[in-house]
């Protein structure tokens, strides 16, 4: 049952992961191609959830905490870079 879990979890997630590259890389502004980036990074952040849960292992938790730390910070840069140049 697990399995079918895990393997539908990924999969919608993989078509998450394509929503979100094909949105980052259509022509648009930089607060829409943050905003992709930063979908994606959620996406393996989840991913990466989903691999804990089914190794039922604790070990990728550090590498979660970091990634998300690493997604916050790089969206308040990028923001604080958009809002001093006016795009």
């Amino acid at each position: 049952m697990i399995t079918v879990i895990v393997a539908t979890s990924m999969t919608l997630l993989l078509a998450a992961a394509a929503l979100c590259v094909g949105s980052a890389l259509k022509p648009a502004s930089v607060p829409n191609r943050v905003v992709a980036l930063d979908l994606l990074l959620v996406v393996v952040i989840l991913g990466i959830g989903v691999l804990t849960f089914q190794t039922a292992s604790g070990l990728f938790v550090n590498l979660l905490v970091v990634l998300s730390l690493i997604g916050f910070v790089g969206t308040i840069v990028v923001a604080r870079f958009v809002e001093r140049r006016g795009a």
